[in-house]
């Protein structure tokens, strides 16, 4: 039986899951169901342990008798468009932002997610340590988004969104906020939370019109057009990850 605690020394240890998914061939999801499938092997022998320790230095894993290659990392910025979905194929048949990239079966997938209502910046990659980072609120990294709400709000309304506003999964970080206009208002928040901004905006009895994010750290929307992406330079990823 193994176990999550990594076993003492210091080898670079991961578990078998992780080592398929940074090797970026796919989710940790679907690691497990190819684990589970017997398609991996390590040193010649079938693991069928998705939690199984592996020693990066010492240990050969393939897949379907293959040796393991790290893809190259791709880091995109995408601007995604409103009424489009962050997985990668809709029971519905609703158009999902995969649709949007130009090799669709290159495994990437969302730094986050953003709703079908929500329109902005979105990175997709598929290195997962980079995911981890921008997505872990530990980390306290930004993302800045333009908000319109039903409701005019009052000065007293955006700063009770700067001082914290209680949801049902407790207080909010306090929020950067500054006013556009009566209803209109850009807010920088350092968590990520399941429709955050959403449930704020509620909080203040007034519902989210339009909602778009402009910014992830420092780096910005810009002028790139809805559904079109291009790629993160190294100087914007180091940014991010630094």
């Amino acid at each position: 039986m193994h176990t999550r605690k990594p076993p003492s020394g210091d080898r670079p240890l991961k578990t078998l899951e992780r080592v398929l998914s940074k090797a970026g061939i796919g989710s940790r999801t679907e690691a497990r169901k190819w684990i589970a499938a017997r398609r991996v092997k390590v040193n010649g022998r079938v693991v069928e342990s998705p939690d199984a320790w592996i020693d990066l230095e010492r240990d050969r894993v393939t897949f379907d008798d293959q040796p393991l290659a790290r893809e190259e990392r791709v880091y995109l910025l995408l601007h995604k468009p409103k009424g489009y979905l962050t997985t990668y194929r809709d029971p519905e048949g609703r158009p999902t932002v995969y649709d949007l990239l130009a090799d669709r079966e290159r495994y990437l997938f969302p730094v986050g997610r953003l709703d079908l209502d929500t329109s902005g910046l979105l990175i997709m990659t598929n290195d997962a340590q980079f995911a981890e980072r921008l997505t872990n609120p530990d980390y306290h990294v930004a993302k800045t988004y333009v908000v319109k709400a039903s409701n005019v709000l009052s000065d007293e309304d955006l700063d009770r969104l700067r001082r914290g506003v209680e949801l049902r999964d407790g207080i909010t970080r306090p929020a950067i906020v500054e006013r556009i206009d009566k209803s209109k208002f850009t807010i920088t928040i350092t968590e990520g939370r399941n429709r955050q901004v959403r449930r704020m905006v509620e909080a203040l009895d007034a519902k989210v019109l339009t909602l778009v994010r402009t910014a992830i750290g420092a780096i910005t929307i810009g002028d790139l057009q809805p559904g079109a992406s291009r790629a993160l330079t190294a100087e914007e990823v180091q940014r991010l990850s630094s």
